[in-house]
């Protein structure tokens, strides 16, 4: 198993000093080696074109500030905290659930857009990925909540990577549920606080929520819907739902991570197992055992 955390700091950096016409293609060459995340999208990707849909650096406009955030990533040795996060992760993982198969990873960090109303406003500035095993993609604004809670971050994407990993829980794009996914989101934030506390292992954009009845009832009444062109309204709530054309369904943004949490506190407290333990637990049984000792 090898953890190769993308030199972006250097990748960045060429396409921000670049000319405008040439960003693209400097863009495009950065990203190649994340190709295989997108391996459930139908046909080919354009990795400069997801990037841009995915809250990436703008190529055209803001230059300065993403030169200024890149700076304070480096400053903060973002990508060394990365790696070293996720190393101690996996050995926790593996000590609790030895027969994990831990994948290579390959990790993208890369700056997000400082003038995107969403991603640095109900979003926080921070946008992760870790549902296709093998690869880890990071896209924030390095503001101080977000440099605080790197490793933290991190780690929540490699409890996605790892339950969905060959001998864990089968992701299936056109039939996996809400439930799947709200658990999923509760898990990764669970780990997350067993290594890092609750200050920084809850994902912030579910904290407003998390004791808030009437948000946790309406993502349970979704739980059994199928597809994950469902995810954005049920999970990230109304906003995200506006933002990528889906259809709003009366949540608040981070309503599924929310309840996430909610669920997999009780099936936690009603087992005694740990996040880590937990990880291949299906989400049916998390979301039974937790609605019985609710």
């Amino acid at each position: 198993m090898t953890i190769n955390v993308l030199d972006t700091a250097a990748g960045m950096e060429a396409v921000l000093q670049a000319a405008e016409g040439e960003r693209s293609g400097l863009l495009r060459s950065m990203l190649v080696p994340m190709e295989g995340m997108y391996r459930y999208f139908p046909g080919q990707v354009d990795l400069a074109a997801m990037h841009g849909l995915s809250f990436g650096f703008p190529l055209d406009r803001d230059s300065e500030s993403c030169r200024e955030g890149l700076a304070r990533l480096t400053t903060a040795d973002a990508w060394g905290r990365i790696e070293n996060a996720l190393a101690n992760a996996v050995e926790v993982q593996v000590q609790a659930v030895p027969e994990v198969m831990v994948p290579d990873i390959t990790v993208l960090l890369v700056l997000g857009d400082p003038a995107d109303e969403y991603f640095m406003g109900p979003a926080r500035g921070l946008s992760g990925n870790g549902s296709a095993t093998g690869f880890i993609s990071l896209t924030l604004w390095p503001n101080d909540e977000n440099l605080d809670r790197l490793e933290a971050a991190a780690v929540h994407e490699l409890n996605h990577n790892l339950r969905y990993a060959p001998g864990g829980v089968v992701w299936d794009p056109a039939v996996v549920t809400v439930g799947e996914q709200v658990v999923s989101e509760g898990l990764a934030d669970a780990f997350a606080r067993q290594l890092y506390g609750d200050q920084m292992g809850y994902t912030p954009m579910g904290v407003p929520h998390l004791h808030d009845d009437a948000v946790f009832e309406k993502v349970l009444s979704g739980l059994d819907i199928g597809g994950m062109q469902n995810f954005t309204a049920w999970v990230h709530g109304d906003e995200a739902a506006d933002r990528f054309g889906a259809e709003p369904v009366g949540l608040p943004a981070g309503a599924g991570y929310a309840a996430g949490n909610r669920l997999v506190d009780r099936f936690l407290a009603a087992t005694g197992l740990s996040a880590a333990e937990a990880l291949h637990q299906s989400s049916r049984h998390i979301i039974e055992t937790a609605l019985t000792h609710s």
